[in-house]
């Protein structure tokens, strides 16, 4: 891929309207890592950065923004608990109402990928 910048660096670049798109890939994202087994925020942030080659950048402060706006609606729930550097960490993990919300936006984005990639070819 090309150069890789920071969601934070492209936010600042964008409109408000554009920042919510952003908000909402990155949510997308954190419920596509929780649906295989719940994470603390380090392990979200480096399975992100390792699936993506670390060409996102996501900063830790967007990634528990995310996390707190996801929390609220009801589509993870988060509870203490001991890494794996016997460390206290805040653990996260999908909710009915997550898994439903991921499968919805699955769909949405693929929709919305495949309506702007015909827009993007000549002729």
């Amino acid at each position: 891929m090309g150069e890789s910048c920071s969601i934070h660096q492209v936010e600042e670049a964008l409109g408000a309207e554009s920042k919510d798109l952003l908000h909402g890939t990155l949510d997308l994202l954190v419920l596509r890592a929780l649906a295989g087994e719940p994470m603390h925020g380090f392990a979200l942030s480096k399975w992100i950065d390792q699936r993506t080659s670390g060409d996102l950048g996501i900063v830790d402060s967007a990634l528990y923004k995310a996390l707190n706006r996801l929390e609220d609606a009801g589509a993870v729930h988060a509870e203490w608990g001991t890494s794996e550097n016997n460390r206290r960490a805040k653990y996260y993990s999908l909710t009915p109402n997550g898994r439903k919300r991921l499968r919805v936006e699955v769909a949405s984005w693929r929709h919305y990928v495949a309506t702007v990639n015909s827009l993007l070819e000549p002729g």
